[in-house]
């Protein structure tokens, strides 16, 4: 069975409302399962009626709940690059780097990156305590860009794992040929390298959350009937296929809420589908989510993790 659960799709398609009766819905059935926010903007906590923080919270029995604190992991984040420099380079002796970092903060990818090591720290510090962990994922350009990390921050690390054993390799020749070189006081050998081996623990790191996404969880894409929504969730199909990330399901969320004219793409139609109906009196309980009717879905997730 799939150990995890993400919900993706356009801003407003209802990710929370159906991640949180998906997640419900297998805790009612005796699992035990722990449903985690990456979107700053949480609403989780409303959709299930209690205030959450940055730990699992029981939520009813067999049912616990967490919303990541993103300022948080980005402080993380650059703390612990911060950290590894130093210990690595020495740098705080040569280089002002909190003024360095306090512009980081700011560039692109820090969030992406601290949402990436969020997952990890879950995945790995608690996953192992339930027995699905769902994710409701931030609106589709965050996702689609922490999804992406792994394979693509794997690239680079591994063209610099190439560099580095290079650097070594001359490192080795020249200390051969004169063993008096200031190259010989310096690191050769990968075992005791510390740039070569942080290279090693972050591709092992990039290369577990690629399999954690595209081999060990069930994917669904939300979509609303209507074409900006379709038009959304086929980008997303056709970005996480160029990354080898299967999607296992659509869902079409809030059935009769218009009577406009839209059409399912055929890309989308080929996968499984499950519709939901839109609630005009509103879901304010978790008994609400529970009357949304999620069995189908959870049959297909059961199966499909066999």
């Amino acid at each position: 069975m799939h150990s995890t659960a993400f919900f993706l799709g356009k801003g407003g398609v209802g990710k929370t409302t159906l991640s949180s009766a998906f997640s419900l819905s297998i805790a009612r059935s005796g699992k035990k399962v722990l449903i985690a926010s990456l979107d700053p903007a949480h609403n989780l906590g409303d959709a299930l009626g209690c205030r959450l923080n940055g730990e699992p919270k029981e939520v009813e029995k067999n049912l616990f709940a967490l919303e990541i604190d993103l300022a948080k992991w980005v402080d993380k984040y650059l703390e612990e690059s911060r950290d590894q420099l130093k210990s690595t380079y020495s740098y705080n002796l040569t280089l002002n780097m909190d003024s360095f970092f306090a512009i980081l903060k700011y560039s692109p990818g820090t969030e992406e990156y601290a949402v990436l090591w969020a997952i990890e720290d879950i995945h790995c510090r608690l996953a192992p305590k339930f027995d699905l962990v769902v994710f409701d994922t931030p609106p589709t350009a965050l996702s689609l860009r922490f999804l992406s990390l792994p394979a693509i921050s794997g690239l680079w690390v591994a063209e610099l794992t190439k560099l580095r054993e290079r650097i070594l390799d001359r490192r080795q020749t020249i200390t051969r040929l004169n063993p008096e070189s200031p190259v010989a006081s310096s690191c050769v050998d990968k075992d005791d390298d510390k740039v070569y081996g942080k290279l090693r623990s972050i591709r092992a790191r990039l290369a577990a959350l690629g399999a954690l996404f595209s081999m060990e969880s069930f994917i669904s894409v939300i979509v609303n009937p209507d074409e900006l929504s379709v038009f959304e969730a086929l980008r997303i199909k056709e970005e996480l296929t160029r990354l080898n990330i299967p999607v296992s399901a659509i869902c079409i969320n809030k059935q009769g809420v218009s009577n406009a004219a839209w059409a399912q793409s055929q890309e989308l139609a080929e996968l499984p589908q499950f519709q939901f109906d839109f609630s005009r009196e509103g879901i304010s309980t978790r008994e609400d989510l529970a009357m949304i009717g999620v069995d189908a879905l959870t049959q297909q997730f059961l199966k499909k993790g066999k």
